[in-house]
């Protein structure tokens, strides 16, 4: 016969859960704590084994003369830390001119890249025919891989054979530009062809910014008399706040990690002047075989990065809570 427990509730004989299910509720209780961790196993495989085991021993490399073509590997303590600030030492001019470059590069391209996909995306928010077809347009080029857009603008860029040459010389302007042989076109080159690359990317995670802004605050302002200009300066931009903070970010990072469109399209010419900080680090520890160097140079070039993310996000947390106060 099944035993019963007394109720709280009015004092009523309640029967007793039968006991596979009490079992199964004390199971629950005792190992409960570990599911989350279970269905977090896998991705935590992954992490420790790709990401956070080669980022300790990437660490380690950088505290050894890691040559390949040596059969021991000495550790050296901050050496090729030191040495990365030693003027006159083997990488010193090289490093710091491909992280000048690098600097360049950013400076130069992340405008744009923030600037031109805002305007994309305030057209894109609004209702006209085809819309859905132009932003799958704006997008399309940025799923095509590094080596076929550096390729693509290569010949386009050509001085003799390049289209963009031919179409110049066609509106009676010079035709024998040395988009790739010469600065400042070099650059222009690079930045050109990054900035349609990755255009549509930034414009629709800027889009899905604007589409979450809510229409009545627009409503609500153009009954107060505001303009188009005042909308978009005291509705768009505080909506769009976070967004921009987040895309200017990636934005940053990705630029400060240039490789393939200078590797592809100008070689890290002319006379080095396009070659990255992270071009010198590949060449340094790929076709150097100086791992140990590399990984310090890696590490510097991260806590330039990391520093700069800080120092954006501490501008913008004070800038908003100024307008707030």
């Amino acid at each position: 016969m099944a035993s019963s427990t007394r109720s709280a509730l009015g004092g009523r004989d309640v029967p007793a859960l039968p006991l596979p299910e009490r079992r199964a509720r004390t199971h629950i209780r005792r190992f409960g704590r570990l599911t989350p961790w279970v269905f977090l196993a896998p991705f935590l495989v992954f992490f420790v084994a790709f990401v956070l085991g080669p980022a300790v021993f990437g660490v380690w490399v950088s505290l050894h003369d890691w040559d390949f073509n040596l059969p021991n590997k000495p550790f050296v303590g901050i050496e090729n830390y030191v040495n990365l600030f030693t003027p006159g030492s083997r990488d010193f001019e090289e490093f710091w001119q491909s992280m000048a470059n690098t600097a360049t590069f950013v400076v130069i391209s992340v405008p744009f890249l923030v600037v031109l996909p805002l305007g994309v995306a305030l057209l894109l928010n609004r209702a006209f025919p085809g819309r859905t077809v132009y932003r799958a347009v704006f997008f399309a080029p940025y799923v095509l891989s590094v080596s076929v857009i550096g390729l693509l603008w290569r010949y386009l860029l050509d001085t003799h054979l390049g289209p963009v040459n031919a179409a110049l010389g066609f509106l009676g302007l010079p035709d024998d530009i040395p988009w790739l042989q010469s600065q400042p076109a070099a650059w222009i080159s690079i930045v050109v062809a990054t900035v349609w690359w990755t255009l549509g990317f930034n414009a629709i995670i800027l889009l899905a910014g604007l589409q979450n802004i809510s229409p009545e605050q627009y409503e609500a302002s153009a009954l107060d008399g505001a303009n188009a200009r005042q909308q978009f300066r005291y509705v768009t931009l505080p909506g769009l706040r976070p967004v921009l903070v987040f895309v200017f970010l990636i934005t940053v990072l990705a630029s400060a990690n240039l490789f393939g469109q200078s590797y592809v399209i100008t070689q890290g010419g002319p006379s080095g002047s396009t070659q990255t900080a992270i071009m010198y680090i590949s060449s340094t520890g790929l076709a150097s075989f100086r791992m140990g160097a590399a990984a310090a140079m890696s590490y510097l070039l991260a806590l330039f990065l990391v520093v700069v993310s800080l120092v954006n996000i501490a501008i913008t947390a004070r800038g908003g809570r100024g307008k707030r106060a």
